[in-house]
């Protein structure tokens, strides 16, 4: 039965809500463990008891944090980086040009830092080089340095590692890999295909971070001072969060960790793109993923590859700041681009109307831009979808995938049938090189790999999930912090959504080109704003734009704004309904 008996709503969505079992479950964990309503549908969702709600409400890193050793490779790995590093030995720190690796390697570099050792930071350039290690900038590397670490790349680099002739060359990555290890001393992966998958969520970050973790046993062991882990876990909660990394588990205790280092603004590249993002408070989840992420991915996007890198592991304020600034500008270049690009994919994929498979390609398409244009056909469509730039007969692409569908093993597939140059990734997101010659076979094929995930994965791409009833008496301050204690969500661990039944919408009113904004209130009770990111795109915008004086039920996340030291709860509006 449809919550609230919607089985269309102005976006064309049927609203499902928890089953009368869950909201039992629900009900009892409020009593017992003495929780609001809301936040115990939460827990309820999450599988968890009554007895273990505290620990839920409160992880604590020291109890969720892995053995480093239970990854293969890992003691030679950490070995090793100790060994050059306290001989002094020469270090070049190889990095993907997004957050993850960016962040993954600013933490290679705060750790030598923090020892007195310096490091190459090379990031190869998106268009002129691709993604990964590549054969002629590994054998420079190696001419110049003693060990060479890739961080966010590398797994698959057989023949780039190979030419490293002269250097060691240890690999911290996450993405999925072949049954044969590239050439190296240490390739530590919790995705290799001889490991077990259980810390398969982490991002690459996570894994420098564990692998940080057993160095600094190896010195204790030597009686030498290690370095402040705990400091640099803003790094791993903004690579966690940005590279869409699943928050169960230890990631959950990542980021709930990074975001109380954060607040203290010791890191001056972070405090720095936190100002030029204008954040006024204390940093969430959202504002890693979608005010802090895109600015560091834009210098890698279409800029300079190693500005966001150089940002984050910055000690400088004012060279922070200039570095802020550019990735900032570059960040708005790239939306303008980004745009002209998304309005010509989403009318293929329209045209096309494929009901497995979200593709789109175009010559001259940017790309620095096809991974975010790929993300929205999906948000669009909710189906996994691909953008590709075509340049001389060949194509770049990007493709993300939804909840329950492996894009990342399906894109390695095709790369091993022969249909595409090369591809891989990780389950919710990947990349590939295609000739134009075989896009059209390679997309249909790719869609038949994933139709069987797609059949089993449940639910429908057009259902809204309700995670309960809301009244606007109880939305405060107050339950919204109890609410985040549950937290941080994201991927995995969606932020719940709640409806407000029968409301009055008192004002409606766009922002900017695309958005709006709504007041609205139930008999007596409080007003309340909400906010539709790009609405006025879609269906919902312009249905609500003039429902001043009428009834609807809203359904969303809420969020807690900042203004000029004021907070303000406001709902970030998903779908809405007439009664």
């Amino acid at each position: 039965m449809a919550f609230l008996g919607i089985d269309q709503s102005l976006s064309g969505r049927r609203w499902t809500g928890p089953d009368a079992g869950l909201e039992r479950l629900a009900e009892g964990l409020a009593q017992k463990a003495s929780l609001p309503l809301a936040v115990a549908r939460v827990l309820a969702e999450r599988g968890v008891q009554p007895e273990a709600a505290g620990g839920f409400l409160t992880p604590k890193l020291r109890d969720l944090l892995p053995d480093p050793l239970s990854l293969r490779d890992m003691g030679p790995a950490a070995d090793r980086l100790v060994a050059a590093a306290i001989a002094g030995e020469r270090i070049a720190i190889f990095a993907d040009y997004d957050v993850d690796g960016g962040s993954s390697a600013a933490l290679l570099l705060d750790w030598l830092r923090q020892q007195g050792r310096d490091a190459t930071l090379y990031v190869p350039d998106r268009i002129d080089e691709g993604y990964g290690p590549n054969p002629a900038a590994m054998a420079a590397l190696a001419q110049a340095h003693d060990l060479i670490v890739c961080v966010d790349c590398g797994t698959q680099g057989h023949d780039a590692l190979a030419a490293a002739a002269g250097a060691d060359v240890i690999v911290l990555d996450h993405h999925l890999g072949a049954q044969a290890l590239p050439p190296a001393l240490a390739v530590v992966n919790p995705n290799r295909a001889d490991e077990d998958g259980a810390l398969g969520h982490l991002c690459a970050a996570g894994v420098v971070f564990l692998t940080l973790v057993q160095a600094g046993r190896v010195l204790r062991g030597m009686g030498r001072r290690e370095p402040d882990l705990m400091a640099m876990l803003d790094l791993v909660a903004l690579a966690t969060v940005a590279d869409v990394a699943p928050l169960i588990g230890v990631n959950r205790a990542f980021v709930r960790a990074g975001l109380a280092v954060m607040a203290h603004r010791q890191r001056p590249g972070l405090v720095a793109l936190s100002d030029a993002a204008r954040l006024d408070g204390p940093p969430n989840a959202f504002h890693l993923g979608f005010l802090l992420g895109p600015r560091i991915n834009a210098g890698g996007r279409i800029g300079r590859a190693d500005l966001g890198a150089l940002c984050l592991s910055s000690r400088d304020p004012a060279q922070a700041a200039d570095l802020a600034a550019r990735l900032d500008q570059l960040n708005r270049d790239r939306r303008t681009i980004e745009a002209e690009v998304r309005d010509e994919a989403m009318a293929q994929v329209e045209a096309r109307g494929h009901p497995v498979l979200s593709w789109a390609a175009g010559a001259g398409w940017h790309p620095g831009v096809v991974g975010i244009v790929a993300a929205r056909l999906k948000e669009a469509t909710d189906l996994p979808s691909v953008a590709i730039g075509i340049d001389r007969g060949i194509g770049k692409g990007s493709a993300r995938s939804v909840p329950g569908v492996d894009l990342g093993r399906a894109i390695q597939r095709l790369a091993a049938e022969g249909l595409l140059l090369k591809g891989g990734g990780h389950e919710m997101a990947a990349g590939l090189t295609v000739e134009e010659a075989k896009l059209e076979p390679a997309m249909a094929r790719l869609a038949e790999l994933l139709s069987r995930d797609l059949a089993g994965r449940g639910g429908g791409a057009r259902e809204l999930r309700i995670s309960g009833l809301l009244e606007g008496a109880g939305a405060t301050p107050q339950m919204f912090r109890q609410l985040e204690d549950a937290g941080p969500f994201g991927q995995a661990a969606p932020a719940p959504r709640f409806a407000f039944a029968d409301q009055l919408i008192d004002s409606a009113a766009t922002m900017g080109d695309s958005h709006l904004r709504l007041n609205f209130r139930s008999p007596g009770g409080p007003k309340l704003e909400a906010v539709a990111w790009g609405a006025m795109n879609g269906p919902l915008g312009p249905a609500l734009i003039g429902a001043k004086g009428r009834r609807f039920h809203l359904a969303g996340k809420l969020e807690l704004s900042t203004w000029g030291g004021r907070e303000r709860l406001r709902l970030r509006l998903d779908d809405a309904a007439p009664v």
